[in-house]
């Protein structure tokens, strides 16, 4: 009989539709802050914002920096979290099935705590990997790895669900099967990335999960 997979999440983007809210926020903010850049929001997607302030602030000083988080931690505080369609219920069936779940984010405690206690999930995820977690965040595997190794998984039998390049690669890397979302790029640029790309869990059953 085929093992059943276990399955890791992505939060942004993938069980929650926040990316196009982060757009805004972050392309407004990379204006406010002069970095010149346009587009900035596509950049970033799937980092952590250590690696944003490494990356793109280091040549700042320690007085700006701590704005950036500051601000940043304040829209985090403020901002909505609805749903992708169908995310909540595919992650209940999986649960009924018993299918393992981590939840691999590069988003802090601090936000996932907040969004399990507005969507109720706190009882869905046999481990959650957070930014919190990681020295290195995704495009690196270290994350995806690190949830495997929490559920004593082999990386081979995880089934990644992402919708960024960096955590498409990170999940990629980790040797794991990857399903992207075309909810933060269009489909035909991550379909030679992944094993199957789906607009979003709308409509999808336990046996779909299966043939994955």
């Amino acid at each position: 009989m085929k093992k059943i997979k276990t399955a890791l999440f992505d939060f942004d983007g993938v069980i929650v539709d926040t990316e196009p809210i982060y757009d805004i926020y972050w392309n407004e903010a990379a204006h406010r802050y002069g970095l010149g850049i346009n587009d900035f929001a596509s950049l970033i997607k799937g980092t952590t914002l250590p690696y944003i302030l490494e990356k793109y602030f280091s040549s700042h000083s320690e007085e700006f920096r701590q704005r950036v988080i500051d601000e940043s931690n304040a829209f985090e505080k403020e901002m909505p979290f609805p749903p992708m369609p169908g995310s909540i219920e595919f992650l209940h069936i999986l649960k009924e099935h018993e299918v393992k779940i981590g939840l691999v984010t590069s988003s802090d405690d601090i936000k996932v705590k907040r969004a399990f206690h507005l969507l109720h999930l706190d009882n869905i995820f046999d481990t959650i990997v957070t930014a919190d977690r990681i020295t290195k965040g995704k495009p690196d595997p270290a994350c995806y790895l690190l949830a495997a190794s929490d559920l004593q998984e082999s990386p081979g039998n995880c089934l990644v669900f992402e919708d960024s390049f960096a955590g498409i690669q990170s999940g990629t890397s980790a040797g794991m099967r990857v399903i992207g979302l075309s909810t933060s790029n269009p489909a035909e640029t991550i379909k030679d990335k992944v094993y199957k790309v789906i607009p979003n869990f709308e409509g999808f059953t336990f046996a779909d999960y299966q043939s994955w």
